[in-house]
């Protein structure tokens, strides 16, 4: 079996020139995590975190899955986010999608995928509730502005979520942030304002929640 030397070779380069720069950084890193940030992404391998904001390892605490979607019954994403609020004590949780996502082109297609369509129901009911809009574009502009529509749901999701909830009632600072990153320049696009405290829209559709959202900034 091969055994990836390769990629072992890779990491003990890496390892050196960071000790080049600095020798006590991990011995620093290892006895210390205080980032000021939660990144919520997609595990798409072409967004890595750290790499596209310019942070260092240690310098921001990461959940990612297909198509970076917060669902309140996922206790994965609700751990993390609840380790980042009530333990880290983060300031700032983004939320960022990406223009040509699959799993979010996955969602607006009309045939089965396997078990990932379960995982993208949610993506799917925001694409018939957009309907009328996105049948009027293009197949990869419609892909694109449902990756815009689908992270401003998800800050949506994580806003309403008990954690964050609790933690804005005890005044604690946290901003959720909206950002679609781009696959064709490397720049980031943040898409409404922050939530800075607790949203209400328990009157009206999904839908004129999402397009509040949307025209807010």
């Amino acid at each position: 079996m091969h055994r990836l030397n390769y990629l072992l070779e890779s990491n003990r380069n890496w390892a050196k020139s960071i000790c080049a720069n600095d020798p006590d950084f991990f011995k620093k890193l290892a006895n210390q995590q205080k980032p000021e940030y939660l990144w919520i992404g997609c595990s798409d391998s072409r967004v890595p975190a750290n790499q596209i904001i310019g942070l260092a390892p240690g310098e921001i605490f990461v959940h990612r899955n297909v198509a970076n979607v917060v669902v309140e019954t996922d206790f994965n994403v609700l751990a993390v986010i609840q380790y980042a609020v009530d333990v880290l004590k983060v300031k700032h949780i983004i939320v960022c999608g990406h223009y040509g996502c699959g799993g979010v082109q996955a969602a607006l297609e009309n045939f089965r995928h396997g078990m990932i369509d379960n995982w993208l129901a949610g993506i799917r009911s925001l694409s018939r509730i957009h309907r009328e809009e996105l049948s009027t574009l293009a197949q990869e502009a419609a892909v694109d502005r449902l990756c815009e529509l689908n992270v401003l749901a998800q800050a949506r999701h994580v806003a309403h979520t008990t954690i964050l909830e609790d933690a804005w009632e005890r005044g604690q600072e946290v901003a959720i942030h909206s950002w679609i990153y781009s696959l064709d320049n490397g720049l980031i696009k943040p898409l409404r304002p922050p939530f800075t405290e607790p949203i209400n829209f328990s009157t009206g559709s999904m839908k004129d929640a999402v397009d509040e959202i949307a025209v807010s900034d």
